[in-house]
């Protein structure tokens, strides 16, 4: 990565933390993917009840991975054949894993949801929620961020899903009401009632979508 990305990543994340901070949540910046998993692990307990939302920046991060493997409850919806069960087991879980669809500057939280099993969870729940969080999702206000939600976390979700919307189509949010939408919920976290139960490392890297 280029040395000014670099920099201007790390001045960035800082503004983002101090933002966070004001909110009631905790911010922390990683250099890179492997110190991203070290500071994840370092707040996950052993034996905690861990489970997710689908969030791709927790895949490439390796920290799935790595409480797979760990001593540790990880609840894998995908390999429940009850999915729903699995969804009910995150709101009593210890630690919720998600990324956001889009943040600001300032430390606002922005997701878009289908069956809003991850808005409800991120919401209320789970003691604990742990974003992972590419640098490249980060947007000047929240005019930007629910701009980049729909037109580039929703629509390459919708085309990663095959589904047929219209965004799948275009390549940008339609505003559409197709049975197919996963535009159904939008979560805007922009303060925590609990202190300690919102935790975000800010990566410096490009996760998810």
């Amino acid at each position: 990565m280029n040395e000014n990305i670099i920099k201007r990543n790390e001045l960035l994340a800082q503004k983002v933390i101090k933002g966070l901070a004001s909110r009631n949540m905790t911010g922390y910046y990683a250099h890179d993917k492997e110190e991203a998993l070290k500071i994840a692990l370092s707040l996950i307990q052993e034996g905690s009840t861990v489970t997710m939302g689908g969030a791709m920046s927790a895949h490439e991060i390796g920290l799935v991975s790595a409480l797979k493997e760990g001593s540790y409850d990880f609840i894998d919806r995908d390999e429940y054949e009850d999915k729903r069960a699995a969804m009910l087991a995150a709101y009593d879980a210890d630690i919720f894993l998600s990324s956001a669809n889009a943040m600001t500057e300032d430390g606002i939280i922005v997701n878009i949801d289908g069956n809003a099993n991850r808005v409800s969870a991120i919401a209320q729940g789970p003691r604990k929620v742990l974003f992972i969080v590419g640098m490249n999702k980060i947007c000047s206000d929240i005019d930007g961020a629910m701009k980049r939600a729909r037109n580039v976390a929703a629509t390459t979700n919708a085309q990663r899903f095959g589904l047929d919307t219209p965004c799948a189509k275009t390549g940008s949010c339609m505003n559409c009401k197709s049975p197919d939408t996963i535009c159904c919920q939008f979560l805007i976290t922009r303060f925590s009632k609990h202190p300690g139960r919102i935790e975000v490392i800010l990566v410096n890297d490009n996760l998810g979508f």
